[in-house]
């Protein structure tokens, strides 16, 4: 076990680097502040920091690249038009988190002259960016860690297949990754599979998207009624099962919203059916709504493998605020609700068997709340908290 908070990091400085915007990525944060509270100084370069954006204590946060900007058009594109963005779609994402790595190794320099400091450790959040990572770690002459979000080879693909340019990144992530001083990710099912394709990495460590306990869910006896809705929170795009929601809103009883970051072009041509289309809120007013709803939507397709190993953030937000779930029987996903009784199932694809596992949640709605309250415990960031500062406390060693 890792010693207690303040007593292992006093005095050192993690530098994160991260391709999204930090302000709602809450692996990101929760990570950041357990490195605080462990007696570490944190500076996270992200992507685009909103200007009003307040870190948590202990942490400076500053920004790289510009923000994904919002569709301004509203014409549907037309197929030339659609074929092009689908053909060159792959290329443009990697020409953005290139260009992104460039600016944010600029940036990073940039802070350590100004400061005066040297990090001890770069964490490095995805493969997106790690060759900024390794760069700076390398020019630092300090170890960097690599956390990868999603067992990135297995991801779904946006636009048209691109099997070299695929291959070229498994390629660039094993070999940047080989000089990790220790490898994070996010649930064990992605854990063993970066084992079985990387022997030779250094060894993996779990570290889940739990939530902290809190101290103001409403205890599992005083709950009798029925959800009032369901809420799906996450980002509205391809591959969310959003289409198998919106069809079983037609013959659902509860009324569902769905609140997230969104891919424009997918929402022109998504039919939502009843579903209500939310853009992203802070987390704080995603967490009223879904207390209000007594209950969470966590769906994702079985397409792609990077979603049969996926343990979803939205799993683990339900489970901090007592609420159980419908999601998707998928791989990990399914394995957990099922082992814990957090909720029900269904078939991906399944409109009906979407509706059925719904209408099973609101018959037997204080069981599965009962059955969270009791999970909570397991399924929190204390242990996984711990299981971070013991993958730093190995990289750095005592303080």
């Amino acid at each position: 076990m890792p010693p207690p908070p303040g007593a292992g990091l006093s005095g050192r400085t993690v530098l994160m680097l991260v391709w999204t915007g930090v302000a709602t990525d809450t692996r990101v944060l929760r990570e950041a502040a357990t490195l605080v509270a462990a007696g570490a100084r944190v500076h996270i370069i992200g992507r685009a920091v909103p200007e009003d954006f307040v870190p948590p204590r202990g942490i400076t946060v500053e920004g790289a690249g510009r923000a994904p900007q919002a569709a301004t058009r509203s014409r549907r594109l037309s197929r030339p038009e659609r074929a092009g963005r689908w053909l060159l779609l792959p290329l443009h994402v990697r020409r953005r988190y290139l260009a992104w790595q460039r600016e944010a190794t600029d940036r990073a320099f940039e802070w350590s002259g100004a400061t005066g400091l040297v990090p001890d450790v770069v964490h490095v959040h995805d493969f997106t960016a790690l060759g900024a990572g390794h760069t700076l770690a390398d020019s630092w002459g300090v170890p960097f860690v690599y956390d990868t979000h999603e067992y990135w080879v297995g991801r779904p693909v946006e636009g048209r297949p691109a099997p070299l340019l695929r291959r070229r990144e498994r390629l660039e992530e094993h070999r940047l990754a080989l000089d990790a001083a220790a490898v994070v990710t996010v649930g064990d099912g992605v854990a063993d599979a970066l084992r079985a394709d990387h022997p030779d990495w250094p060894e993996v460590t779990v570290v889940r998207n739990t939530f902290p306990l809190r101290d103001d869910v409403a205890p599992a006896s005083t709950v009798t009624g029925p959800p009032t809705g369901l809420v799906y929170g996450g980002r509205l795009a391809a591959y969310r099962e959003l289409e198998v929601i919106a069809d079983a809103s037609r013959r659902c009883a509860l009324p569902i919203t769905v609140v997230g970051p969104g891919d424009d072009e997918w929402l022109r041509t998504f039919d939502p059916g009843r579903v209500e289309v939310l853009p992203a809120e802070p987390l704080p007013a995603l967490d009223e709504r879904l207390r209000r709803a007594g209950a969470a939507l966590v769906t994702h397709s079985d397409a792609w493998l990077n979603h049969r190993l996926a343990m979803p953030n939205k799993l683990f937000h339900a489970v901090s605020l007592g609420l159980p779930v419908v999601a998707t029987d998928v791989g990990d996903l399914g394995a957990l609700v099922r082992a814990h009784d957090l909720g029900t199932l269904y078939a991906p694809g399944d409109a009906d068997g979407l509706v059925r596992a719904i209408d099973r949640l609101v018959e037997e709605y204080p069981r599965f709340v009962r059955a969270v309250a009791a999970a909570r415990p397991s399924l929190s960031w204390s242990a996984d908290g711990d299981a971070l500062l013991a993958a730093h406390l190995r990289v750095l060693g005592p303080g």
